[in-house]
């Protein structure tokens, strides 16, 4: 498998004076802090703000858990029908908001042309397994067949950060075997795909911003007791052929670059055209930190620029 590694010189500065300024992550958290936490928001100096030429609206869609948020994001200059791009944000299936993401789904819908469906889907402890999943899959059936309501031409691709690259990849898993629609594409960035899963990413990175190790608190709350299947870890379905072409987006100092590396090279095993790019000595979650970390601007604009030529080679009309 061919991987693209992005590496410029201001990365790793970049993420070592941004890791010094966090300071040591806590352990486990309860859920009194977890609530705190959530409610806390978003520091533009660190996640960015809305690009003031594209316009944000919240709504709501219907699902089977009960109405669903999504914020909406399409330049203030589009004119007529365009894609739609579903989008989850990252935060451990337990944390994360639409609101975490302003930055990075605007610049989006300003590069791409497309208008940018981001989902705020339920979380656990509170919504354990599957309704995360759920959320993301009734999201996807409901744009498929009803996008136009949103100026939707009838293409429609999905993507995610961390946890919210492995409920698109879950989805796309779901929507295949149940004959639901299946997205044009599917953008994977640094995914969280499996639990307990010892790789040398693991062994090396760790604590580094974030802790995947067996056992935690998010995978307890996440799982709730339940068994992994693949639609909890996507690395563990046997078949992935028949999902939608994919980029696959990883980076290199995180415990979870294995987990990109490894379902890149299942998809193309499995016949899947996909894309891997690496960034290179960049920690997890840098989208959400783009002022901070120029390898989220890179991503975003490559994300970008990966949809554009997509669509280039798909005629609207589903």
């Amino acid at each position: 498998m061919h991987t693209r590694v992005v590496d410029e010189p201001q990365f790793a500065a970049e993420t070592e004076d941004f890791l010094g300024r966090l300071g040591p992550r806590d352990g486990d958290l309860d859920l009194a802090t977890l609530r705190v936490a959530r409610a806390e928001p978003a520091d533009p100096h660190l996640s960015g703000v809305l690009d003031p030429a594209v316009p944000a609206a919240d709504l709501h869609l219907p699902a089977r858990g009960g109405p669903v948020q999504v914020r909406l994001y399409r330049a203030a200059t589009a004119t007529g029908r365009q894609p739609l791009l579903l989008w989850l944000h990252g935060g451990g299936f337990i944390g994360g908001s639409v609101a975490d993401l302003d930055h990075p789904c605007s610049r989006l819908a300003a590069l791409a042309g497309v208008t940018v469906v981001s989902l705020e889907y339920r979380l656990a402890p509170e919504h354990p397994f599957p309704a995360a999943l759920h959320d993301t899959y009734d999201a996807l059936c409901w744009l498929a067949r009803h996008g136009g309501f949103l100026g939707g031409d009838g293409r429609l691709a999905a993507g995610g950060q961390s946890a919210g690259g492995g409920l698109v990849a879950s989805a796309c898993l779901l929507a295949r075997d149940q004959g639901g629609p299946v997205p044009d594409r599917q953008v994977l960035c640094y995914p969280s795909l499996d639990f307990g899963r010892d790789t040398e990413s693991y062994r090396d990175f760790d604590g580094v911003f974030h802790s995947i190790g067996s056992g935690r608190v998010e995978e307890r709350w996440y799982l709730a007791g339940l068994p992994v299947t693949s639609y909890v870890a996507p690395l563990r379905a046997t078949d992935l052929s028949g999902l939608p072409p994919a980029l696959v987006i990883g980076a290199g100092r995180d415990p979870l670059r294995d987990h990109a590396r490894a379902y890149a090279a299942g998809l193309e095993a499995a016949g899947v055209e996909v894309c891997h790019v690496e960034y290179a000595h960049t920690m997890h979650a840098f989208l959400n930190f783009c002022p901070v970390l120029s390898a989220g601007t890179h991503a975003t604009r490559l994300i970008a620029a990966d949809l554009t030529d997509h669509w280039r080679r798909t005629r609207p009309g589903r």
